[in-house]
């Protein structure tokens, strides 16, 4: 192709995506890494016209963009940068239809490192980044003249920082979920002043308002005019008191134009850009063939007849690109060493449980569940108070509220037998999470029925799911709910502290009394649904790090995606992104100390995978490490890399959800007569989106599970049977978790 071509086609994206600026080297010249030894390192420039119409320049190797090169979209994005082995890596340039920019360093076509983002309408943020969002320290320049230093979390203002508004007033104090949250002091261009308590970017708690004469205002704040209390001092200087000034001002004037600019949110991230070439039939066309010139110089030209030049050849004179076109992904490497990858044959997953209608056995008792449900939220929650009292904890606080089928004056008509409903700490669990209640209400009680799993649990639980797949229902038992009352202060303070918490996630906790000889009581806990994700799950593990029993002996055949695999299928390691891996380490102690404290055994890591790069006939291929990336530093990824995966932007990515990652095939040694806990790892990785939660966590250390252990110490190794002292069974958890865990370096 020639550089007359090429200017004209970069003159057409400079003019669709609105750019004035032509990018300019902004790179020195790097040096291309090695790769494994069964591929030709041999790096060449290129230029290609892709068959979607996406065009490429730059240094390439074997199938891939392998050093400094420039892509463009036809929908006018453009990446100008390095690249290793197919994916952005390294410093880069990447512009947006919209005129939107960014410069700095990517990792596996994520922004991630330091950047700098000039948005359209022209916000600019300079900081760090990790997987696309703002996280670390960064600076924000706002289009309206506002102006934000500070800590970042998951793209919000997040820790301590300082905001200032463009006409001088400023806030300077700690923030959660980019809003004000914690301690601060807003300082006003007119020389007042609040310094104090915030919550949800509003006054909370203690704080202490200022005039710029130095008369002050000392007390308790709320938006709520019952809760608010204080006490004025004037100024020695100052004779006026202003005894009409209302508290409530602080809310209603003075605040009322300190809103905070919100950032500029990203059509679509670098890393959600595919690259032409992948999958069908059509890959195994070259794009490019060789021919001669009137010199008899070998030249290469596109199936259209346009010419491109190549700096490297063959030992035949040739540069083949024929055969899977390098944007698939996939690590380069030969065919010899491809075929000896072990495939994994992926099912679609079906729709779970049995549709709950009419007829049904216990049609009436989920009735009866969604009628107590819609009581229970409907009613005017109470005032939020600053802090929770004993009383809301305490199980007797409950009262048993009758519904009989012809409605009374608090409860509706039903086509139901008569009941009685018991609702538990209701306040507690309103303010355990910020959970609308209409969305809550229609996902259990709207119009589409509820769906029982096939087989109860191994306790004899049942279990439930919504429509929407957002919450399960599970029956307890009347030790369950004990142990759960008994934690549930302890629980109530550990999850308000550690959003990343890993444990199950518990909305309500109810009972039904059902009319008749039998006055039988059924107890329902309300869980969040670990797996409601627009992806599709796999495989299922839960994991607990003992071996005794801890297989279903499935064949590879048999094994479904809603099929839960136990310790000894494991046959894989989990890599995360190291930031993730660090979290995640952190997190999992946290929640272990949590339960060891509480006495809880028995609860184990529910993990669930969904496979990228699947086939449509159902298959999977894995890649291989890079030993180039283990050599100059940089992660270990290839191809299709464990954070370059197209995640819905609309959805956090948050711990144990919707988590890019990576899967390392393990292989077992049977060489002992102990099972061996965690294979040893192959190199052979498949990309994934990883779900992780710690369940089952109501299980006390009771006598019942004192004899078990007994029992069972005389037959087994103590050590490989579930029923241990919390203390040792926590070590065994966290041992064997973080070594399927591990950091992808």
């Amino acid at each position: 192709m020639s550089k007359e071509i090429n200017k004209a086609w970069e003159a057409t994206i400079r003019k669709s995506s609105g750019t004035k600026k032509r990018a300019s080297s902004i790179f020195s010249q790097m040096s291309v890494a090695h790769v494994d030894d069964d591929v030709s390192s041999e790096v060449c420039q290129v230029e290609k016209i892709l068959p979607n119409g996406d065009f490429y320049t730059g240094q390439w190797m074997v199938k891939f963009p392998h050093g400094q090169g420039k892509y463009l979209w036809t929908d006018g994005c453009m990446y100008f940068g390095e690249w290793i082995t197919g994916s952005t890596m390294g410093k880069g340039r990447f512009s947006w239809p919209s005129g939107a920019t960014y410069e700095g360093e990517f990792k596996s076509g994520f922004m991630d490192g330091k950047g700098t983002y000039i948005g359209a309408s022209g916000d600019t943020y300079k900081g760090s980044w990790v997987m696309n969002l703002k996280q670390g320290q960064g600076t924000e320049s706002y289009p309206n003249g506002d102006f934000y230093d500070g800590e970042w979390k998951k793209g919000l203002q997040n820790g301590q920082g300082r905001y200032q508004w463009k006409n001088g007033n400023q806030y300077i104090g700690q923030w959660k979920n980019g809003v004000f949250s914690g301690n601060g002091t807003m300082m006003w261009n007119n020389g007042n002043r609040y310094d104090g308590a915030w919550e949800e970017g509003l006054p909370k708690g203690n704080g202490t308002f200022r005039w710029s004469d130095g008369s002050f205002y000392v007390g308790v704040w709320s938006q709520d005019p019952e809760e608010q209390s204080g006490t004025y001092y004037p100024s020695e200087s100052s004779s006026e008191s202003p005894t009409d000034w209302d508290p409530q001002n602080l809310y209603t004037v003075e605040l009322s134009d300190c809103h905070i600019c919100p950032c500029e949110k990203v059509a679509i991230y670098p890393s959600q850009k595919t690259l032409s070439g992948c999958g069908g039939d059509d890959d195994n066309r070259p794009l490019f063939k060789k021919r001669t010139d009137g010199s008899g110089r070998p030249r290469w030209s596109s199936e259209d007849g346009r010419i491109s030049s190549c700096s490297c050849n063959d030992e035949n004179g040739g540069f083949d690109v024929g055969r899977k076109s390098g944007f698939s992904g996939m690590e380069a490497r030969s065919i010899s060493t491809r075929t000896s990858f072990t495939r994994l044959r992926i099912k679609n997953p079906k729709r779970q449980g049995e549709t709950i209608s009419k007829g049904h056995k216990n049609y009436e008792l989920m009735l009866n569940l969604q009628l107590g449900i819609r009581h229970s939220v409907g009613r005017p929650a109470p005032t939020p108070s600053l802090d929770l009292k004993s009383s809301a904890f305490d199980p007797k606080e409950k009262v048993w509220t009758r519904f009989p089928p012809e409605g009374s004056k608090h409860t509706p008509p039903h086509p139901s037998s008569e009941f009685r409903w018991k609702d538990y700490c209701p306040v507690v669990f309103r303010k355990l999470f910020k959970v609308d209640p209409a969305d809550y209400m229609i996902s259990i009680c709207g119009n589409d029925a509820l769906r029982e799993l096939s087989s109860p649990g191994k306790s004899g639980s049942f279990f439930y799911l919504t429509n929407d797949d957002r919450y399960m229902i599970k029956t307890m038992k009347k030790a369950e709910v004990k142990v759960f009352l008994r934690m549930l202060p302890a629980y109530y303070k550990h999850v308000r502290s550690f959003e990343n918490t890993l444990v199950t996630k518990f909305y309500g906790l109810h009972c039904v009394k059902l009319t008749g000889t039998s006055q039988k009581k059924v107890r329902f806990v309300i869980m969040g649904n670990l797996f409601c994700s627009q992806y599709a799950i796999h495989r299922r593990f839960d994991l607990k790090g003992s071996t005794f029993g801890r297989t279903t002996d499935k064949p590879e055949s048999e094994i479904e995606p809603t099929t839960t695999l136990k310790d000894l299928d494991l046959n894989f390691i989990f890599r995360l992104q190291k930031s993730w891996f660090q979290e995640f380490c952190r997190q999992v102690d946290r929640d272990c100390d949590f339960l060891e404290q509480e006495r809880i055994m028995d609860y184990s890591m529910l993990v669930g995978l969904h496979f990228k790069e699947t086939t449509s006939a159902g298959t999977v291929a894995p890649t291989r490490i890079s030993l180039a990336s283990a050599e100059d530093g940089r992660p270990g990824l290839s191809g299709v890399d464990t954070d370059n995966l197209s995640v819905d932007p609309s959805r956090w990515i948050q711990l144990g959800i919707n988590m890019p990652a990576r899967a390392e095939m393990t292989v077992r040694k049977s060489t002992s007569e102990t099972p061996q806990l965690v294979g040893e790892p192959t190199g052979e990785c498949y990309d994934i989106i990883i779900f992780f939660g710690i369940i089952d966590i109501l299980q006390d250390y009771d006598i019942s599970k004192k004899l078990e252990h007994a029992y069972k110490s005389f037959q087994y190794d103590p050590t490989s049977i579930s029923a241990v002292d919390p203390r040792q069974y926590s070590k065994r958890f966290r041992d064997f978790i973080f070594r399927v865990f591990v950091d992808d370096t």
